[in-house]
């Protein structure tokens, strides 16, 4: 099983030089100004510009409206849109006609009734992002190091492409896989030094972890 993985939260030319040579299928540029990760488009454009084809270049939105997209897209080639938020079915419907990119959505998960979420947002998402659920006071929908139970998902069919999110580092990151046999995993402050300050030698070793035989 081929493991694909988004390394997120990048905003400094030699994280994004990592990730891309250790493998990386997805790089995740943050719009959001309350992360410690948070970029600005014209520094999203001058990192994105170095991607090679084939990687696709993510940009993380928190309930966007459409003329924060517009803006930050006619400034950063993106390939994929990614909702973080408390977007609506019906927002990621209209999120894909108006910039006509795919759409990944997250959804939070701490336990089984959340999963029921993952039907509504999969009829209408290209991707879903299975995230651990922020608690109630966090300043941030993601990124906050945290994990849910990765059991929750043994065996669980889910209708489009997924990636698993919250809480990973390199040295959990293929038990993760083993539990939940996704076939997509996502990290960002798993592969820091400090709060928003990516570690080459991290993002290395969490891809070489994380595209490793299953035991």
């Amino acid at each position: 099983m081929a493991v694909s993985v988004k390394i997120c939260g990048l905003n400094a030319p030699e994280a994004v030089d990592a990730a891309v040579k250790a493998g990386a299928r997805y790089l995740g540029f943050v719009f959001f100004d309350k992360s410690p990760r948070h970029v600005t488009p014209p520094q999203a454009a001058a990192l994105a510009s170095s991607v090679p084809l084939g990687i696709a270049r993510v940009g993380l939105f928190v309930n966007p409206d459409d003329a924060t997209l517009e803006a930050t897209l006619a400034q950063v080639p993106l390939d994929v849109i990614q909702l973080h938020g408390r977007e609506s079915p019906a927002r990621v419907s209209e999120v894909k006609a108006l910039t006509g990119l795919p759409v990944m959505k997250a959804v939070g998960v701490a336990e089984p009734k959340d999963l029921d979420a993952l039907w509504d947002y999969g009829l209408v998402a290209d991707m879903l992002l299975i995230d651990a659920k922020a608690p109630k006071d966090a300043a941030l929908p993601g990124g906050n190091g945290l994990a849910f139970d990765w059991r929750l998902l043994a065996g669980r069919q889910i209708i489009k492409p997924w990636l698993l999110a919250g809480g990973l580092t390199p040295e959990n990151v293929n038990e993760a896989i083993r539990l939940t046999r996704t076939q997509g995993v996502d990290v960002s402050s798993g592969v820091e030094s400090a709060p928003g300050v990516k570690d080459p030698e991290k993002i290395r070793k969490f891809i070489a972890r994380a595209t490793a035989p299953i035991l």
